[in-house]
């Protein structure tokens, strides 16, 4: 093998190589050969080179000859193939058509041998066409003649055989008509038809008109069986006839003569038609087919007349020269036997019987009334507003009682379950309306007494309920309060109840107007004001320790110690009265209320006093971030405080501690950076407080005690900090610290007030913005103010923004007295506002009976038909 470059050739050939890149697209062969002789000692390879490039050639001529080959006789082989499927489809199409010629031949053959047995069936068909028709035509002649003979002899029973058969042989000369002795046949056929019906009607009347019925009963029965072969018509105008002629004396006395038909006198109407039934079964039964339903058409008739007759003296009732409307109890006396008459119409027909008006007997275009439900007691339905407007009047007299009784009868032992009676007698006296007025309409006066449930479902929230909330100084005793939360619960799920029993009763068109969901909501409020005031009775326990917390120098402060004294007093109370609260809560879910109210009323507090101590130094500051911490563990434990030893803590229930007292932690850790330098006090509270608000960051120097003179630079740094592009995105004022009143110190009751009119913003995201629970109780009890009613209660100075007044500050004075009927009381606005709110607040406070792990995620939440929904 010969050497390149100096370089053995004993492994790769470098010409191979070369062949090699030669596949390549960008192979060059200049370059190649300058590879191989890149110095002139190579030259002495070149006829070797070039014996090896022309034995590649041969090669690549030999390879390229073989495949033109190959390709030129596969080319052939395919040719040949479609030349020889062709030359056999060709072959299959012939084959094809001589099969189609041969069969076209086959059936013309068969056709001409069948030829002459197909017209001797058809003419088969027709001789037994013929026969058949003449025969049928043998048989309607004689069954004619038979007929009119045996009319005139009043064979009534042969009578019905025969006419079945006659009509029944017309219907298969109907296609003959056409011919005149067919034509003719036929009217002879439906004149005697007539007649026929006209002498079995004269046959009922005269032997009606006689009294002959008993004598000749064989007979009117035979002929029954006639007028039902005569069709419907027949059977209808013999059962019309039958009717107006057993109501004709019924018509006389009751519609002629006032006195027999005024309301009074209701009884002897039905007195009459029983008497007329036992008059039919004993001696008219017999005569007519039981499928006819006599008797039933005949009840028909008369709860249409008398319906109309009721509908006409009720008319004249109303339009009295002395313009005083009926009787409520004589109408409702006259309602109550028309039902029992209904009833006992509705027990004897009970056996599928239809309700049917002898004008429609024959008609199917007309919806038929079933049964005698109401046939004659929905002319009263537009005259029942009388009776709801009776019903009205009745609950208005309850409410005055109830309100002036209490709570619980003296001997009466408090439980955990207790409700206060007037509730459950209110109640009760709705089951019992409405079990009576279902009776009497399910429409228009269903719906009415419905909004007059609601009206005094709302007088009962306000008046009773609410009054006994602010009924003493000081607010209700606890186990008074737990009594009026028992209730108002009670209430709000029996009014729940009483909207789907209504809605199960009414009419479908009215259904979707029974709406109670507001008085629900009402007695929501209720609750949760029950439960602020529970919350009230825990506050009032704190006063101490939080004159504690404010007789300590925080701006004075050098150094941080263990936890304040305040604290641990402060929790033992708190532990002390909310052990003793919610041992007398039945349900968790409001316990858990109690228990996230007070939480947040800690909070607010411990805010306010903040406010109240200042100026805070840094050092008083870290100190109580020390007490916040401390009070936190110690609040995580209120709702399992009387569960039983070993009981872990409600996680849910710290989660919502954190959050709330998380609400601490941005104004205590600016109040513990110092104020030199100035800029990492800027810069603190923009981490920390994360507004834009220049008046907030002077609250804050404030609480600090910073001077007027010293806030200048601080001002002026922060306005340039603020503009600053990384703090673009800060909220412009934060709501928590833009609700701290600094204006006045002594003004504790107004800065809790305010603080707790931003808690929404700055709560927890567990409960939906449009809610805070801190001041949910006293809103609700100032608009009991504003109707008359005084709260006295020195501890509940907690409002829902600067205007709320300190109930505390309040004068007290007895309650108004409500003297006037259907509930009204002598300040006329006030009731509305206290209605309004407790709907208003209501829809925050909805119950989970499931259990109150999520209880607080729940407020303000309700799903298709009102129900409460949980809150993921």
């Amino acid at each position: 093998m010969p050497q390149v470059n100096g370089t053995s050739t004993a492994t790769a050939d470098p010409l191979d190589a070369g062949v090699t890149d030669a596949a390549s697209v960008d192979y060059d062969p200049i370059d190649h050969l300058n590879a191989l002789f890149s110095h002139p000692s190579t030259l002495s390879t070149v006829p070797t080179v070039s014996a090896s490039l022309q034995r590649y050639q041969d090669g690549l001529d030999a390879d390229i000859s073989s495949l033109v080959t190959v390709q030129t006789t596969s080319d052939g082989d395919s040719v040949r193939r479609i030349q020889d499927a062709k030359a056999e489809l060709a072959e299959l199409f012939a084959k094809i058509e001589g099969v189609r010629e041969r069969a076209l031949e086959t059936e013309r053959t068969i056709t001409e041998m069948t030829a002459d047995i197909k017209r001797l069936d058809s003419t088969k068909r027709a001789l037994t066409l013929s026969m058949t028709a003449l025969k049928r035509l043998q048989m309607l002649t004689t069954a004619y003649e038979q007929l009119r003979g045996m009319i005139q002899s009043k064979q009534y029973r042969e009578c019905a055989h025969l006419l079945q058969a006659v009509m029944q042989l017309m219907a298969h000369f109907k296609s003959y008509r056409s011919i005149d002795q067919i034509a003719a046949l036929s009217r002879n056929v439906a004149e005697l038809q007539r007649e026929l019906l006209e002498q079995i009607c004269e046959d009922f009347e005269v032997t009606f008109a006689r009294g002959e019925v008993q004598q000749k009963r064989g007979m009117l029965a035979e002929a029954c069986q006639v007028m039902d072969a005569l069709g419907d018509h027949a059977r209808s105008r013999l059962i019309t006839w039958y009717c107006n002629t057993q109501l004709r004396e019924y018509r006389q006395v009751f519609r002629g003569n006032d006195e027999a038909g005024s309301l009074d006198n209701i009884s002897r109407r039905y007195s009459w038609f029983n008497r007329m039934l036992k008059t039919y079964d004993s001696e008219h039964a017999a005569l007519f087919p039981q499928h006819w339903h006599v008797s039933g058409m005949l009840a028909n008739a008369f709860c249409e007349n008398t319906r109309d007759d009721y509908r006409s003296i009720l008319q004249k009732s109303m339009r009295r020269a002395d313009g005083q409307p009926p009787d409520v109890n004589l109408l409702l006396s006259c309602l109550q036997e028309t039902l029992d008459f209904e009833h006992s119409l509705e027990k004897r027909f009970a056996s599928g019987e239809s309700r049917l008006s002898m004008d429609t007997i024959t008609s199917s275009g007309e919806d038929k009334r079933h049964g005698f439900s109401q046939a004659i007691s929905e002319a009263f339905e537009p005259y029942l507003s009388i009776w709801v407007e009776s019903q009205d009047k009745q609950l208005a007299t309850l409410i005055p009682k109830y309100r002036q009784q209490p709570i619980r009868h003296p001997e009466e032992e408090f439980h955990s379950q207790l409700v206060i009676p007037s509730s459950t007698e209110l109640f009760h006296q709705y089951r019992v309306t409405l079990a009576q007025c279902a009776k009497l309409s399910t429409g228009g006066r269903l719906l009415e007494l419905s909004q007059t449930f609601s009206k005094y479902l709302d007088m009962y929230s306000q008046q009773v309920l609410s009054y006994y909330l602010a009924d003493k100084t000081g607010g209700p005793s606890i186990e008074d309060a737990v009594t009026i939360l028992n209730t108002a619960d009670y209430c709000y799920q029996t009014t729940n109840q009483l909207e789907e029993k209504i809605k199960a009763r009414i009419d479908d068109d009215l259904r979707d107007k029974v709406d109670m969901q507001s008085q629900a909501d009402s007695f929501m409020g209720v609750a949760s004001a029950a439960v602020r005031a529970l919350v009230t009775k825990a506050e009032a326990d704190c006063a101490a320790a939080w004159r504690e917390m404010r007789n300590v120098p925080w701006g004075k402060m050098e150094t941080v110690g263990d936890q304040s004294s305040y604290v641990s007093y402060l929790l033992e109370r708190v532990s002390e009265r909310s052990k003793e609260i919610l041992r007398c809560m039945h349900k968790q879910q409001y316990a858990r209320s109690y228990c996230d109210n007070l939480v947040d009323s800690l909070t607010n507090a411990y805010i306010t006093n903040i406010v109240v101590v200042r100026p805070v130094s840094e050092t008083g500051a870290e100190q109580m971030l020390l007490d916040s911490y401390v009070l936190k563990k110690g609040l995580s434990q209120l709702a399992t405080l009387n569960a039983d030893p070993g009981t872990p803590l409600n996680q849910a229930f710290i989660k919502r501690v954190n959050q709330s007292m998380a609400k601490l932690d941005p104004i205590l850790k600016t109040l513990q950076v110092r104020s030199t330098p100035a800029e990492g006090l800027v810069q603190a509270y923009l981490i920390h407080i994360r507004d834009r608000s220049e008046t907030n960051f002077r609250k804050m120097l404030e609480l600090k005690g910073i001077t007027k003179k010293d806030q200048v630079h601080l001002v002026e740094l922060f306005n340039a900090h603020k503009s600053s592009p990384t703090n673009e995105n800060l909220q412009a004022s934060n709501p928590l610290i833009a609700s701290l009143q600094l204006s006045n110190q002594a003004s504790t009751a107004s800065s809790l007030a305010a603080l707790k009119d931003s808690a929404v913003a700055s709560s927890t995201p567990s409960l939906p913005t449009r809610f805070d629970p801190s001041h949910f109780g006293t809103a609700l009890m100032a608009a009991a103010r504003d109707a008359g009613d005084r709260f006295g209660s020195p501890n509940l100075g907690v409002g829902s923004g600067a205007n709320t007044t300190n109930i505390a500050s309040r004068a007290t004075s007895p309650p108004v007295e409500d003297g006037a009927v259907n509930g009204e009381t002598g300040a006329q606005a006030g009731p509305a506002n206290l209605n309004e709110n407790l709907k208003n607040f209501g829809k925050f406070f909805q119950p989970n009976t499931a259990g109150f792990s999520n209880f607080t995620a729940r407020f303000g939440r309700r799903d298709g038909r009102g129900a409460p929904t949980e809150k993921k």
